[in-house]
């Protein structure tokens, strides 16, 4: 099977000769923690059978948020790490999309305009639900950036996991009238285009954008997800699924790569083909900055306020008579981790390991053809 790692690998050199004036810093790392994965540039472990002398390799992972290899066991982890955010409660999905016309600027200013994106969303969806009109009071966020489509079009877009409660400054808990309803849509995308433009407003970045954009209709979706646990389950895997997994890669034949994907309105399998140096410029343009965080916490589920939320936790499973189930995985739920013992695959006996440390040259640096390497 055919792996984006070995795509990287094989096509990565041509595609720094041609967009090496255009690469971001972040896409060279990514770039070449892809390459490495689980290579023996990383290291790893060679097991030997002292009975029929097999021997097996084992190389270390690159742990690159953005390595479809490498993000395959982290959603359980996750998951046992959220249960202060389970409440008796209907839960919401509620996603903010950045219009077309600012998607140029994003693209080019990454972290400044997800940055925007994530205060304005978070503000306008907190100031609405603090009318009275609608819930009253304090309610929690649980954001989660995305930001392509199925076929990797650059589509950046905010996922926020909102209970159906809040608490009022005096205290009182706060519930929405219907519970099939949280806030209203239109006036929430109105809000939030309104924010974006104030704090676009001071930056040098709004020349950038066409008037017009402040006039056109944006869009907010909002739906109903369930219980919390169910909520969560939806949400973990937008948090650790990358762009392209290797499963959905078809082939790469003749310099292009055929990779499958399911259409949004049909719902139907379809497939792209694309030339392999345009197919890694669709999936590099997904890799975040350096150190930027695309899962974030606000309201009642900010740091500073989780005793709030644990004490109102109490009081809603003291007045449920059948609350929902604590968990689906248990806090104290050990991480799966790769075992360093192993069977041999052919007599079943344990085999012995030994180290394999990575891989570095030590050699000069690389000279120009027809250059010189002098020493000075």
């Amino acid at each position: 099977m055919i792996t984006l790692n070995d795509i990287v690998r094989r096509y990565g050199p041509a595609y720094r000769a041609q967009y090496a004036d255009r690469m971001l810093p972040s896409h060279r790392a990514a770039m070449a923690a892809l390459e490495a994965c689980r290579t023996e540039a990383l290291g790893g472990h060679v097991y030997t059978c002292p009975t029929c002398a097999t021997t097996r390799y084992s190389y270390h992972s690159c742990k690159n948020r953005h390595c479809p290899t490498c993000q395959q066991d982290s959603v359980q982890s996750w998951l046992a790490r959220q249960q202060d955010l389970l409440l008796p409660v209907p839960y919401f999905l509620v996603t903010f999309t950045l219009p077309p016309a600012l998607r140029d600027v994003a693209r080019t200013h990454q972290r400044q305009l997800y940055q925007l994106l994530f205060r304005a969303s978070a503000a306008a969806l907190q100031q609405l639900a603090h009318d009275p009109r609608f819930l009253g009071g304090q309610i929690g966020l649980l954001g989660v950036l995305q930001t392509w489509t199925r076929d990797l079009r650059f589509h950046p877009h905010v996922h926020y996991l909102v209970p159906a409660i809040g608490v009022a400054s005096d205290g009182t808990v706060c519930r929405p009238r219907n519970p099939a309803f949280l806030v209203p849509i239109k006036a929430l995308a109105s809000l939030f285009r309104a924010k974006l433009r104030a704090a676009l407003r001071q930056t040098d970045l709004y020349a950038q954008i066409a008037p017009e954009t402040w006039r056109q209709a944006w869009v907010v979706d909002c739906r109903a997800v369930g219980s919390g646990a169910s909520a969560l389950k939806y949400l973990a895997p937008y948090i650790f699924r990358v762009a392209l997994s290797n499963n959905r890669i078809v082939s790469l034949r003749d310099d292009r790569v055929t990779f499958r994907y399911r259409d949004g309105k049909t719902k139907q399998i379809c497939s792209c083909t694309l030339p392999v140096l345009t197919f890694m410029s669709r999936f590099l343009q997904h890799i975040l900055p350096k150190g930027f965080v695309k899962v974030r916490y606000y309201g009642l589920f900010s740091r500073r306020q989780r005793r709030l939320l644990i004490q109102l936790r109490q009081r809603l499973l003291v007045a449920t008579p059948s609350p929902e189930a604590p968990a689906t995985v248990a806090p104290n739920t050990p991480v799966p981790t790769t075992a360093v013992a192993m069977c041999c695959p052919v007599c079943g006996q344990p085999m012995q390991a030994v180290v394999l440390r990575p891989v570095r040259s030590r050699g000069p640096p690389a000279v120009p053809q027809g250059g010189t390497n002098r020493q000075q």
